[in-house]
């Protein structure tokens, strides 16, 4: 397989105005292979970070298992603005897709209709009270998930106008056309079936920027057995 570090704005699948996305470059990852690269997983247009993409089709299979048997462990890092009501635990709310919405894909938590979505997190630093870092680990993979448990906590990823309006904006000190998510780290079964795979990505400029201008410490985002 090939693990990519995806930019932020760079969308995983085309669409409506969209020509430029990562299915459209698999050809380009052949390396001499007569097999086209498959998609095992996706990423939001805006968020950065790992993805893995398959080489082969029994890679495919066995990636596509992970995911969906949830062997997969895949960790996040995102700068929200202000703090979570307390260092760790749990935000679990069901989403559903928001009704009437221009954008097809902005969701809402809905405790009636909604699709179980369940989000562990940890505090990793922050700066007063004015923003943290934290280290997010989804166990279901509903759209936006991320993103909407975090507004519905209080803190707004940064960057993120669509779940936290203008209160998602820091303009003094981080770019406002950027999110401030991004997929770090994936754990799971090899697909050699021999052992385990650990994949992670490095930050992108604009996120390491911020987290330097923050004075952010990096550790604290493993999670205890």
């Amino acid at each position: 397989m090939i693990a990519l570090n995806k930019p932020s704005g760079l969308a995983v699948q085309g669409g409506s105005g969209t020509e430029r996305h990562i299915d459209g470059m698999l050809d380009g990852l052949r390396f001499g292979s007569e097999i086209r690269p498959r998609l095992v997983h996706r990423l939001d247009k805006d968020t950065s970070g790992l993805m893995l993409i398959a080489r082969t089709s029994q890679a495919a299979k066995r990636l596509a298992e992970s995911f969906r048997d949830r062997e997969t462990e895949k960790l996040y890092w995102a700068i929200v603005v202000g703090v979570p009501p307390k260092k760790e635990g749990a935000i679990d709310l069901p989403l559903a897709k928001r009704p009437g919405a221009r954008d097809r894909e902005t969701m809402q938590v809905d405790h009636e209709e909604g699709l179980k979505a369940l989000t562990h997190f940890r505090e990793m630093d922050r700066a007063g009270r004015r923003a943290a870092l934290l280290a997010l680990w989804p166990r279901t993979g509903r759209t936006h998930q991320l993103r909407v448990h975090c507004a519905e906590m209080g803190c707004p990823i940064l960057g993120d106008r669509k779940y936290g309006g203008q209160e998602a904006e820091l303009t003094t000190i981080a770019d406002p056309r950027k999110l401030y998510l991004h997929a770090r780290r994936i754990t799971l079964p090899h697909p050699s079936g021999n052992g385990e795979l650990k994949v992670q990505a490095e930050l992108p400029p604009h996120f390491r920027r911020t987290v330097e201008a923050f004075g952010f410490s990096t550790t604290g985002d493993r999670e205890n057995e």
